[in-house]
C-alpha cells in the first residue's frame, strides 16, 4: 500500500492543501486504486512557507499547488502506486 500524506496545518491549508486533496481523491477513485493507495493528512511538514507538502511513500515534495496537483498525481503518485 502507497501511502501519501498531505500537510493540512495552516499554511499549507491557505496555499490550498484541502484542494489539492479532493483533487488526489478523486484521481484514486478514476484510476481505481483505493485499494493500493491510502491518503490521510497531517499537521506540518516543516516548509511552511513553500506551499503544501506532500509525501508519497518516503520522499517529500513541496509546494504542491491546485493548479499542478493532477500532473503531480500522474507524474509521482500514480507510477508509484502501480508499483505497490
Amino acid at each position: 500500500m502507497l501511502t501519501i500524506v498531505i500537510c493540512v496545518g495552516s499554511s499549507c491549508y491557505v496555499h490550498g492543501s484541502d484542494e489539492v486533496a479532493g483533487i488526489f481523491e478523486r484521481l484514486i477513485e478514476t484510476e481505481q486504486l483505493s485499494d493500493r493507495v491510502e491518503l490521510i493528512g497531517a499537521f506540518c511538514m516543516d516548509a511552511c512557507s513553500m506551499g503544501v507538502s506532500v509525501r508519497v511513500g518516503d520522499e517529500v515534495f513541496r509546494g504542491v499547488r491546485p493548479e499542478t496537483a493532477e500532473t503531480f498525481f500522474y507524474d509521482q503518485i500514480l507510477p508509484q502506486a502501480n508499483r505497490a
